[in-house]
């Protein structure tokens, strides 16, 4: 496969994921900030290979490799806070829209949903999402990397 076909994958894995977040968030499944660190690298991973695509610059596919790997590792980390190996951040939270007076603010936020970080949603084979956000992602890590080593005419 040539180096454009495997950043394709790369690329177009890192949108499905990151698309299938957005559709588990829009049927209820709220975002913990775990959650929504993992989306980021996810973004940066689909344009660089965007950026690929219009420079054909090698060096982007490193970046790419690098992107789905902090995802990956963010995916593990959560995972082990799911597990409670670890403790996870004190501040898992989902924000909302603040906005009104200062009683309308305290309201907003005293009413809104804490959404735990060490409490799996939603989960696949005894996997939650983030960890099988980790599995693919290293996949999609690997992908990278093959295309970062292939030469430029294969």
């Amino acid at each position: 496969m040539t180096r454009k076909g495997l950043v394709l994958i790369a690329a177009g894995g890192s949108a499905a994921l990151l698309a299938g977040a957005f559709l588990f968030q829009a049927l209820g499944y709220a975002p913990c900030k775990l959650c929504l660190w993992q989306r980021w690298p996810h973004a940066a991973a689909i344009v660089a290979g965007l950026a690929f695509f219009a420079t054909n610059a090698r060096f982007l596919t490193w970046i790419g490799a690098l992107s789905a790997g902090l995802t990956g590792a963010i995916g593990i980390y959560h995972t082990g806070v799911e597990l409670r190996w670890w403790e996870g951040p004190s501040t898992c939270t989902s924000s909302g829209n603040l906005s009104g007076s200062a009683e309308d603010l305290m309201r907003q936020i005293m009413e809104a949903p804490l959404i735990r970080c060490d409490e799996v949603a939603w989960s696949l084979f005894g996997l939650s999402m983030a960890s099988w956000n980790a599995i693919l992602s290293f996949a999609l890590m690997a992908v990278w990397i093959m295309a970062a080593r292939r030469g430029a005419k294969a």
